[in-house]
């Protein structure tokens, strides 16, 4: 690589690059979970049931949007490689073919729960009854979107990899503002009910979708499927399907643990548990701008340029969880009692409470890694880390502290160590280099 393009890719790990492609995610990443919470006070007003079946349906639709996110992570890293590489035109169309893949899944999702709706919403409500089928009628509505949804995944997934953030936040907020706007109009004057919010719902995500859709037709590249670019997609995709279910488990053990030590225990650990999702939520920002520098700086044949991107980009998540740790700490006299007058509840939070302060700093270089990791392509190392690191540290550890009734400590003290083996072993990663491959496919 000539000098003047090592410095170029070099010059691009600055933090205003970083934070030009960071913030504009961070956006994007927390309209949906926004546009939840509106969503759940409008429905929350017509009472008990069409709330709880909105809660049983919006699971089934957040695991499809989770299936979205793996989609867009996996199409970054490929697309960003392309773009460094001088190919803007091979980056689209990994675009086209990422999205191929996720209309036909959200295709498969929308009928599937046509046919299958009503099974699975009695099977999460525990039976029959009046949410179930409320849910059911939400679920079979809401499914329609789920073409929209993936595509839009898709369209997030190739447009970061080629650097361009501003267009997903344009296409994003406008259909989830217009939608937030709907859906109270939808289930009270409109007269729909809890259906109103489905609408609203569907509305969003198709336009959504058809937003991508119209950005991706602009570049003018083929459309053509190709089933063999397809199939590599899948392979990446499945690898970061299976480090999610590694998550999933975890995560659903640990509330189960705390469910055992009593309704005050698991109270306090739910407080504790959205606060770690919401920073998980901003540095996953950071963790994104990792994927699309560090795979055009690879793509370029720039490996020395990868490594300095991973260096900061490592450090900056490691800065930016020193901040929430000093947040959180300041806060933990007061942030319990945001969530809950109990005060149980706010008295074993702050059983948790040093270890969540204690982890903040270690799990901001992680995020960040990961991110480095994905971009780079070496997925299927962060597949087999957060396995072991999950079936080797934070299982055992979580149900060692319910033998030995160590409490909401235990818990997030085993939370702890499966940050700090998943530490370790990406700074171990780094340092050794195998995964700073370059080429425009990895």
């Amino acid at each position: 690589m000539s000098p003047t393009a090592a410095a170029t890719t070099h010059l691009s790990a600055s933090p205003r690059r970083i934070a030009s492609l960071a913030l504009p995610a961070l956006v994007v990443l927390a309209a949906e979970p926004l546009y939840v919470l509106v969503d759940t006070a409008v429905v929350g007003h017509l009472g008990r049931v069409p709330l709880a079946a909105l809660a049983v349906g919006g699971t089934v639709m957040t695991l499809t949007a989770w299936v979205g996110t793996v989609v867009a992570y996996g199409t970054t890293g490929r697309a960003a490689r392309r773009f460094g590489a001088g190919d803007r035109a091979a980056a689209v169309a990994e675009g086209v073919q990422s999205s191929w893949l996720a209309f036909g899944v959200g295709l498969l999702i929308a009928i599937g729960m046509q046919f299958g709706g009503g099974a699975l919403a009695r099977t999460l409500a525990g039976g029959g009854g009046e949410v179930a089928d409320a849910a059911a009628h939400w679920l079979r509505i809401a499914a329609l979107g789920a073409p929209g949804l993936l595509l839009a995944a898709a369209g997030n997934g190739w447009l970061r990899g080629v650097q361009d953030t501003r267009r997903p936040l344009f296409f994003v907020l406008g259909p989830n503002l217009l939608s937030a706007l709907l859906c109270p109009l939808l289930v009270y004057p409109g007269g729909l009910g809890l259906i109103g919010s489905a609408v609203a719902n569907v509305v969003a995500q198709t336009l959504c979708g058809a937003l991508f859709a119209a950005a991706l037709v602009a570049e003018r590249v083929s459309l053509r499927p190709r089933p063999r670019v397809i199939r590599q997609q899948l392979v990446l995709s499945r690898d970061l399907l299976i480090r999610g279910l590694a998550f999933q488990a975890s995560f659903l053990s640990a509330t189960a643990v705390a469910a055992r030590f009593g309704a005050a225990a698991v109270g306090a650990h739910q407080i504790a548990l959205q606060l770690w999702f919401f920073t998980a939520l901003v540095l996953d920002a950071l963790a994104i701008a990792a994927q699309s520098l560090v795979g055009a700086a690879l793509g370029a044949g720039d490996d020395a340029g990868a490594r300095a991107l991973a260096r900061r980009i490592g450090l900056l998540g490691g800065v930016c969880g020193v901040g929430f740790a000093l947040l959180i700490a300041a806060g933990a006299s007061v942030v319990p009692s945001w969530f809950s007058s109990d005060a149980g509840v706010r008295e074993q939070a702050m059983a948790a409470w040093p270890w969540f302060v204690v982890m903040l700093p270690l799990a901001g270089v992680v995020f960040a890694l990961d991110g480095v990791l994905i971009g780079a392509g070496d997925v299927r190392y962060l597949r087999n880390l957060t396995i072991v690191a999950a079936l080797g540290g934070f299982l055992p550890a979580i149900w060692l502290a319910y033998a030995l009734d160590l409490g909401l400590g235990g818990i997030w003290a085993g939370l702890t160590l499966f940050v700090v083996i998943r530490l370790v072993a990406l700074l171990l990663r780094l340092r050794n280099g195998g995964w700073a491959v370059t080429g425009a496919v990895r």
